[in-house]
């Protein structure tokens, strides 16, 4: 069945500014693959990362190179091996996805083998900034049962202990991006721990986490730079005692399926994130949820216009996505 390409860049605005570690954002770019056989047509959103040496014209022209083969007949599995994990691939998979739906009349959770998905809870996640504008976010969202603190720069304690002032209840995990040292890590732990801080994302460059073999961690330490297929599990062991699945670094929920069924055979425990991106691109990752310890898949809400048929929230309750969105 020969398969027809559309590729575009989109452009949403963020609710204020979304801010870590490596900088401030007012609006996301993002690109969506349609894949159509003229009859129905699929969708996929994915969020080229420039910290993974990628920009959205480069994404772009990765996706229109497959057009050939798409017309010659190539599939979602053919796909895997066609280009490698990244941001390209997931758009392309998660339409590949989609399409097939829309083909077989049944949801992709029927057809992935899965059982029917429930509303599940996301963490909310808070942009770095001073203590004090982050403790009255936190006081505007205290209500919310989990709250991702964006951390990695001087100051962190405070911007930890403002949090947990604003937002006495709230179970906490923090993301580092990359930002700290192993001392710096070692030195924060005990006091977070104390906080109620249940988690810390990627506190050492991936480039620099064999200090984590075998260093104390009092702190629950989560792979998120350092994990994107199942080829980075064996570099994770005794570093890490989770694992954060995004659909663009894994290249799409084919291979994030897959990775999950590992990452839990081998003990890791998971977490389901994403990058800032719409409703089009939580839908996929939303199938993963499932025995997920910390789901992060809040992106729609951060931002200030999201798709039409956007996912629906209610507060940190995030539901199924509609046919008529994706899937």
């Amino acid at each position: 069945m020969p398969i027809q390409l559309d590729v575009v860049e989109q452009r949403f605005p963020v609710a204020g500014a979304f801010t870590i570690a490596r900088g401030s954002r007012t609006e996301i770019r993002v690109v969506t693959a349609t894949l159509s056989d003229g009859a129905h047509s699929g969708r996929g959103e994915c969020v080229p990362y420039p910290r993974y040496g990628e920009t959205v014209e480069s994404v772009i022209a990765l996706i229109r190179s497959v057009a050939p083969d798409l017309e010659s007949g190539l599939d979602r599995l053919g796909l895997q091996a066609r280009l490698p994990p990244g941001a390209a691939r997931n758009a392309l998979d998660c339409a590949f996805w989609d399409l097939e739906a829309k083909l077989a009349g049944a949801p992709v959770w029927r057809l992935a083998g899965l059982a029917e998905p429930r509303p599940a809870p996301t963490a909310y996640t808070l942009s770095l900034g001073e203590p004090e504008a982050m403790r009255a976010k936190a006081a505007e969202n205290a209500g919310r049962p989990l709250l991702k603190i964006k951390l990695g720069a001087d100051g962190d304690l405070d911007r930890i202990r403002a949090v947990r002032a604003g937002a006495p209840n709230a179970r906490l995990i923090v993301d580092a991006n990359e930002g700290w040292t192993l001392a710096q890590y070692q030195a924060l732990a005990p006091e977070l721990l104390r906080l109620g801080v249940a988690l810390i994302e990627q506190p050492l460059p991936a480039a620099e986490d064999a200090a984590l073999m075998g260093a104390a961690r009092p702190l629950p330490v989560c792979a998120d730079e350092s994990c994107h297929d199942r080829e980075s599990l064996p570099r994770l062991a005794g570093k890490y005692e989770v694992v954060n699945l995004k659909l663009d670094k894994a290249g799409g929920l084919t291979e994030a399926f897959a990775l999950k069924r590992q990452a839990e055979a081998e003990g890791f425990r998971v977490m389901v994130g994403c990058m800032l991106g719409t409703s089009l691109a939580m839908a996929p990752a939303f199938l993963l949820t499932p025995g997920a310890e910390f789901v992060d898949l809040d992106g729609p809400l951060l931002l200030a216009k999201d798709r039409e048929t956007p996912i629906r929230y209610e507060g940190s309750t995030m539901f199924p996505a509609d046919a008529g969105l994706w899937g």
